[in-house]
This record gives C-alpha cells, structure tokens and sequence, in this order.
C-alpha cells in the first residue's frame, strides 16, 4: 500500500485501561522519528454523561470508546512498524491488522473532523438542548465558536450555574 497525500482517520486498538499511556507513547514515537508530518492528531474517543453516585449526580467524562484510540495520519507501509509496536498499542483496526481508514460518514458521527458552520446564534441567546444527557435543560450562550462548529452555555444543574460546551446541532435557539 503506498501512502496517499490526503491524511485519513484509522483506529488503533490499545490494551484495556491503556488509552492514555498509548495516546503518550505515540506522541513520543512521533516526536522522536520526526513524523509530524506524518502523523496529525490522536484522539481518545470521550463523551460527557451524568453519573448518579449516592443520590448525587456529576457530569464525567467518560471514555465512549474503550480500548481504542483514533489517529489522523498520511498511511504508508514504513509507519506501520512505528505505530504497532509502540507500547501499549495492540494494532491497528482492519483486515488481518491492516489499517483501514475510516469513511467521510464515520469521521462525521464520530465528530473528529471541524468544519466552519454558519449560525444565527448569538451570545446571550435562550436554548434548548435537544441531544446529548442534558437533554431538555434551556440556557443561555455565553461563547460561539464556528471555527469547531460549538457553543458554550450556562445551564443550572445541581443547583448552580456550570458552563457546558455543545455542538450546534445539540441546540435550538429559542424564541425571546
């Protein structure tokens, strides 16, 4: 396989409860054989949810994808051997271990990729948010930021005011 020029996302499986040794492992590989030219981001899938503990609820961020980190890269048979026997990492995801980049569609659910979005929403905006564990709770914009596609909003939760980050799509402005 020859590498193309576009840089792709492909999945690399890491031993349980190594994602974050991997992730720094890589990072040293890369500073180490100069590859960042190579090599662009590595990411380790997360998400926010609400964990209720002794009556309590807090939001954590919690890994949504155990187990696996996501890397941007220009492929090519020569980093193979790089990323696989970096510690910590166990292969990359694909047929018999061969990297297979993830589609267009995949990088768009998996919300790796920003991409500058026009909005009508405003700081100091009232919303509504429609997805996500916060789900139903209004706030008001405090940030928006096109560039990543995101808006930060106040929302009272657990009896104070906590400043959340959302995507677009995981808002409605409401009405004034």
């Amino acid at each position: 396989m020859e590498h193309s020029r576009e840089p792709k996302w492909y999945v690399l499986h890491t031993f349980s409860g190594y994602e974050n040794v991997a992730k720094e492992n890589l990072e040293t590989v890369v500073e180490k054989f100069n590859l960042q030219d190579r090599i662009f981001d590595i990411v380790i899938p997360e998400e926010d949810v609400i964990e209720e503990k002794n009556g309590k609820k807090k939001l954590v961020t919690r890994k949504s994808m155990p187990c696996y980190l996501l890397v941007k890269m220009i492929y090519g048979d020569d980093l193979w051997h790089n990323i696989t026997r970096t510690r910590g990492i166990t292969g990359f995801v694909g047929p018999k271990g061969r990297p297979l980049a993830l589609t267009d569609e995949e990088v768009m659910k998996l919300r790796l990729e920003k991409i500058k979005v026009e909005t009508d929403l405003e700081v100091g905006d009232k919303v509504e948010i429609i997805e996500g564990p916060l789900d139903k709770m209004i706030g008001n914009i405090v940030t928006v930021n096109p560039e990543a596609g995101v808006v930060t909003v106040t929302v009272e939760m657990f009896g104070r005011e906590n400043n959340v980050e959302l995507t677009f799509e995981q808002v409605h402005k409401i009405s004034q």
